[in-house]
């Protein structure tokens, strides 16, 4: 198992002794990589570039791998897309896992990007295609639905080959998985539901992806309801929804607790865990999710 932090918020800041400091205590922390997201608008105009955020972490520290969990490449051209891929694997080679999905909680991110949001889906595909077709080096032509490209080629190819992973749910997911990603990231879904979702994948192709992570908003705090009262909080500020729509796939209280939600996700087959956490700090909250880690490697080891 690997455990994970997203700490986007504190990223985002000109102070670079900030910005390093929160990356040291991750890795001081123990954790196993940082995770970004991507949104060009979402909803009240926020969002973050996720390659230039994962830019930001490799290169500020030497050792802490990158998931980009999710990246809207369906809203960007493949080429542009593998030329940024290129050159982070240049600056960081092996550290980046690339998640990327549709998007569409908020259809006027897609519709303002220049994006039909009922072809979305179609749009991703053709150009998860064209992704692997550009990471090879070789020249590319092709004539699709949303893309042309002639004599196309990026090189440096990356090397080692930067992995796909594909964030959602639904059939969809299942099916774009099965073809296109070396496995699925889950987010906000069930324990039940994410082995289900496993199981399907693997059974829709010989193509054998390994790699299965699960991306989860936990809020921490020394009892339930102060842990309740941050991550509900920040939820609604961001969804636009309210708290006790994400109640039952996301956790909340002491470590104790959140690594006792998070277990049956273990069980059910997920490898790669990535925590957003909300605290009253982001050091309270780094600190929170490597005890997370701890207890859950112990439990592992016990059970195991």
């Amino acid at each position: 198992m690997k455990l994970g932090i997203s700490v986007q918020d504190s990223l985002l800041t000109a102070d670079p002794a900030a910005r390093r400091s929160i990356l040291a205590h991750v890795a001081d922390a123990g954790l196993d990589h940082v995770t970004v997201g991507d949104h060009l608008s979402f909803h009240d105009g926020a969002g973050f570039d996720g390659l230039v955020s994962a830019t930001s972490v490799l290169s500020t520290d030497d050792n802490l791998e990158v998931l980009v969990g999710i990246y809207l490449a369906g809203l960007r051209h493949p080429v542009a897309t593998a030329r940024q891929l290129s050159t982070i694997s240049q600056l960081a080679p092996g550290r980046l896992v690339l998640g990327v999905g549709v998007g569409g909680e908020d259809r006027s991110e897609i519709s303002n990007a220049g994006v039909d949001p009922r072809t979305r889906g179609r749009r991703l595909d053709e150009t998860l295609g064209l992704l692997h077709r550009l990471a090879t080096g070789d020249a590319v032509d092709h004539e699709g639905e949303f893309f042309t490209l002639t004599g196309a080629r990026i090189r440096p190819a990356p090397e080692p080959r930067i992995p796909l992973v594909i964030g959602g749910s639904g059939d969809a997911a299942i099916r774009r998985t099965a073809k296109y990603g070396d496995g699925w990231l889950g987010l906000f879904c069930s324990a039940r539901r994410y082995r289900d979702t496993v199981q399907q994948i693997l059974a829709a192709t010989d193509r054998r992806p390994t790699w299965f992570g699960l991306s989860m908003w936990c809020g921490f705090g020394p009892n339930n309801d102060r842990a309740g009262e941050l991550l509900g909080r920040r939820l609604e500020s961001l969804y636009n929804l309210p708290a006790a729509k994400f109640q039952h796939v996301t956790a909340a209280g002491t470590a104790e607790q959140v690594a006792e939600r998070l277990a049956p996700y273990l069980d059910a087959g997920a490898r790669h865990l990535s925590i957003v956490p909300v605290a009253e700090s982001p050091h309270d909250g780094i600190e929170a999710v490597a005890e997370v880690r701890r207890l859950l490697l112990a439990s592992s080891v016990t059970t195991g």
